[in-house]
């Protein structure tokens, strides 16, 4: 009886690991069909426009109460292999990210990140920072001696040059768009980071500049500090200290 019982165990444990290790094949399956769609994506709408070097480009830091808006511009080789992970930086946890920028940076034919900070976002406004920073960003990538055929961007059109082609929710669906917002996202984030050992009050490397509930209580209790926006900041920011 006991002999049986044992037995049973045995081939429910089997069975289990079986049931676990199909789950597993089946997730990395899908992960990596996810991950070619985005080239696969890319690739058609280059080819329907005659294109063989794309740039893909997008933003980081539009919404935040301090830090600059960083943009990154990304060509990927036409024949590159499928960096795994590669998605929307919003999607991607903190630590891969880091591991997939490099990843990008290592293959990538040309890369550019740039920002607009803080005191230029007030003095332009977020439309115009926003533009400034993706022709800085594209006019990097071609001065790198890259012949940009395609340029694709996230979101809304911007209409900065006749090779635009704007895609809808494009870093979840264009691979050198999302590798543009890993990038982007890594370098502000660092930057974030260590404008925090000079603003410690903040919390700028959790929240990176974020209008967290402890970013705008300790706004109202130091005021600005010059990496601030301050035209974001009017609703509930005293006299700056700094």
């Amino acid at each position: 009886m006991l002999e049986r019982s044992l037995a049973a165990d045995t081939r429910k444990g089997v069975r289990r690991a079986l049931d676990a290790a199909r789950r597993r094949v089946a997730a990395d399956e899908a992960e990596s069909a996810r991950v070619q769609a985005l080239y696969d994506f890319e690739r058609s709408l280059a080819a329907e426009r005659g294109a063989s070097v794309v740039v893909g480009l997008d933003e980081v830091g539009r919404g935040p109460l301090a830090g600059p808006v960083a943009v990154g511009a990304v060509v990927l080789p036409p024949d590159a292999p499928p960096i795994a992970g590669l998605n929307d930086s919003k999607q991607v946890p903190a630590a891969r990210r880091s591991q997939i920028a490099d990843e990008v940076r290592a293959q990538a034919l040309a890369w550019s990140v740039q920002m607009v900070d803080a005191a230029d976002i007030d003095a332009a406004g977020m439309t115009t920072s926003l533009l400034m920073a993706f022709r800085r960003a594209l006019a990097a990538v071609e001065a790198a001696g890259v012949a940009v055929d395609l340029v694709l961007l996230d979101g809304n059109p911007l209409r900065m040059d006749p090779r635009e082609v704007s895609v809808v929710k494009g870093d979840g669906r264009c691979a050198s768009i999302a590798a543009a917002s890993i990038i982007a996202k890594v370098e502000r984030d660092a930057l974030m980071e260590r404008l925090d050992s000079a603003y410690p009050a903040y919390g700028f490397a959790s929240n990176k500049g974020y209008a967290s509930a402890s970013h705008i209580e300790a706004i109202r209790a130091c005021g600005l500090s010059p990496v601030h926006r301050k035209t974001f900041c009017t609703a509930f920011a005293q006299d700056a200290l700094f």
